[in-house]
Parts: C-alpha cells; structure tokens; sequence
C-alpha cells in the first residue's frame, strides 16, 4: 500500500562505491521472516487504509537500518560506523515520522564497551550525510515537520540518543547534541552514568545532581527526555524534577511480566499524571505476559491494553524498538551491552522465539498496529491519538 509518494529508489551510501570506499555486507531482506498482516475483512481493510492516508502514525522509538544477513558480523559491521537506511522498506510503511535510536549500545566503534562521544558522533554525522543525500527522509526538528512530511508523503526523522552517558560531566554537550539535531535523549541506558542509575544494577540511589542539572538543561534547550532504561527510582525523581512532559519510549508493564526491563504501575501513573506518555515495544522476550508467555503482537497489545486501562487512552503510544535484520540473532550478538543477562524474567519459564510475529521490523509494525486496533473495535479518533496524537501533544509542549 503505497503512501509514501515521495520515495523515489534512494539506497544508503549510494554516492560512494562499495567495496572501494565502505566494507561491503550482505544484509538480510527487510522481510527475512517473510510478511504477516493481521487478517481483516474488505471492510476493515479499507478503513485501514483511509486511515493510513488521513492520519500521522510515529515510531517512537525504532532501529529503522539494515543489518548484516550473518548477524555475527554485526560486530565489524558497527565497527565501520555507517549503518544503512532501510529507506525503501520504509516507503512501505504507515510512519510519518519514526525516532531513530542510531546504534545504541551497540556504538562501538573505537571501544568495545561503546557509548563513546566521538563514536556517538561518527554515527550521527555519518547519517546526516547519507540524509543530506536524499529527499525522501527529512530531518525532523519541530512539529511541524512532521506535518509536512505526512503531507508530502515523506517521513520526517528524529536522530535519538538512547542514554546520556557520551555527556559524561559536560552540560554543554546536550546543547551540542541539541544543535546537531537530537530532540530526544535517555537519562540512562541500562548501566548507570553521571546522571543516575540503569536498570539494570542492583542498587538506584536516583538522580545524582548533575543529573537534576540535565533534566534542567533538557527542559531549557527543548529536549525531549527519555526514562526507558532508568532504574524506578531515577525515572520517579526525572518525572518529578522535569518542568515539561517526559516519556518511556519502549516499555512495557511489570504487573504483567516480571521484568526489570518493564515499568512498575506507579511509575506508569507517574509519567502520565505530568502529561507524559509510556510506549509499548515488543524487542525480543520483554513484553510478554503470563497469558502469552511466547511473544508476538497479541502479548505486547496485553501489555498495551493494560496501561490504556491503568492511565488512559491518552498517555499511551508505540516504541516497538524494531529493526531490519535479526533481532534475536543481535540480542545474542551484544547480549553484554544491551543488557538482556540482567533484566529477564527469572520466575516464569519461557521458550525463546526466533521473531517477533506480527511485530519484526518497522514497516510491518506500523501496518499491524493500526490493523491491530481496527479489528478489536477501537473508534480511529482513538487510534489516531494512539499512534500519533498523543505523541504529537508532547512534543508541542517540550520542542523548542
């Protein structure tokens, strides 16, 4: 269903020549698990489809590029620092503007423990300069860039850094990232920083007081921040010491599955009660539930429907966390940087999937959302609140 018009066959990189300027990679097809849509009838199929054209849908929080077909080689593939733009796959999707996490922390460019600032920086510059190159993906810098792109049949890109460790102890640096173009920024990845602690340690003392100053800087420059990845109580003392809006950008519900990586309900609440939102992801083995202890897109809309019941309709959107390639694969790949040893399940048996059903990558999430929630009954002014509106109202209130 072609309603990004304004693609017109860009490939990542294509003014350098492979092989002589890059390392070349075979990458998986952005399908490798081959498409599955939620079945609907004529009737709900065309009313996905008017509504596709009619409204903005956001990916709050994804890994829209292209990985290696060995997922294995990853590694030196990262290392190169020019991952590649799955723009085609992209022009088949439903968003109108999606949040580009960049490589996380898998950015291990110069160091194998990653989340280094001159390598935070080579992948960002690297993307600006394949984006600088092409005119379907238009950096996105204020709401109403995100309108235009939905307009246009473009999409309309956040570059994000999913943790503030590269600022070490430099205020300065949110300004810098600020005017490279990042308008979102996690307090913390899973490890702790100079800000406060990840989810993953044992002990949160909560934000530190450099940290408050961040939280403070963030609100001055109009950076949207990010709680995904804090320990309970960093993001409680972040809700509270943020003068704007804050978000957990891929999250899930701990009440349903036992995981540190998931959100406690007061915490939920927290981030609601200041007007912010909480995005549902569905990375691999997080957002599962003890109904639907495998994962596929039916475990994580439990996860969804939980917090629309426990905050609203208002305060919830979708941060799949997705990408092209083998997420599971990578998951073992980096299992040490992304934390997965350390923020699992550990009360509930579970069989490891291979995908996500439903849910593996960016352009086949957008579609199964929206056709997710048509075929469960929900009225389109509340999807459109859900899969962009919402979103759309923080960011009013936080961008500058």
């Amino acid at each position: 269903m072609g309603i990004k018009t304004a693609y017109k066959g860009y490939q990542a990189y294509s003014y350098l020549k492979p092989g002589r300027d890059y390392p070349e990679y075979e990458f998986a097809p952005w399908n490798w698990v081959g498409e599955y849509l939620v079945p609907l009838t004529p009737e709900e199929e065309k009313r996905v489809e008017v509504f596709a054209r009619d409204n903005i849908v956001i990916a709050l929080h994804e890994h829209p590029t292209f990985f290696p077909k060995d997922i294995a080689q990853t590694v030196p593939y990262n290392r190169d620092g020019r991952e590649f733009c799955a723009y085609e796959a992209l022009s088949l999707s439903y968003i109108d503007c999606v949040f580009d996490n960049m490589m996380d922390g898998t950015c291990t460019i110069t160091s194998k423990s990653g989340w280094k600032w001159t390598d935070v920086l080579h992948d960002l510059g690297m993307r600006l300069c394949d984006i600088a190159h092409q005119d379907f993906l238009v950096q996105c810098k204020r709401v109403e860039d995100i309108e235009q792109a939905h307009q246009c049949g473009r999409i309309a890109w956040v570059p994000v850094m999913e943790g503030a460790g590269p600022i070490e102890n430099e205020l300065d640096r949110i300004d810098i990232l600020y005017g490279l173009g990042v308008r979102m920024l996690g307090v913390t990845y899973s490890e702790s920083n100079a800000l406060g602690n990840g989810l993953k340690e044992d002990n949160d003392a909560g934000l530190t007081k450099f940290g408050k100053a961040a939280v403070q800087r963030m609100n001055q420059v109009g950076m949207l921040i990010d709680i995904s990845h804090c320990g309970p109580k960093t993001g409680r003392d972040t809700v509270e010491h943020s003068a704007a809006p804050i978000i957990a950008s891929h999250v899930g519900a701990r009440s349903l599955w036992n995981s540190k990586r998931l959100f406690t309900d007061d915490l939920i609440q927290a981030i609601a009660a200041r007007g912010g939102v909480v995005g549902i992801e569905s990375a691999p083995h997080t957002t599962m539930t003890k109904t639907h202890n495998t994962h596929d897109i039916d475990s994580v809309m439990e996860h969804f429907e939980y917090v629309a019941n426990l905050v609203g309709i208002d305060h919830v959107a979708f941060g799949i966390d997705s990408l092209y390639g083998d997420h599971v694969g990578l998951h073992h790949v980096f299992a040490g940087h992304l934390s997965k040893q350390d923020t699992s399940n550990v009360e509930v048996e579970y069989e490891e999937v291979p995908y996500v059903k439903g849910l593996e990558n960016p352009t086949e999430a957008s579609k199964n959302i929206v056709r997710w929630l048509v075929k469960h009954g929900y009225a389109d002014s509340e999807i459109a609140k859900i899969v962009g509106g919402n979103v759309m109202r923080v960011l009013r209130q936080v961008w500058k």
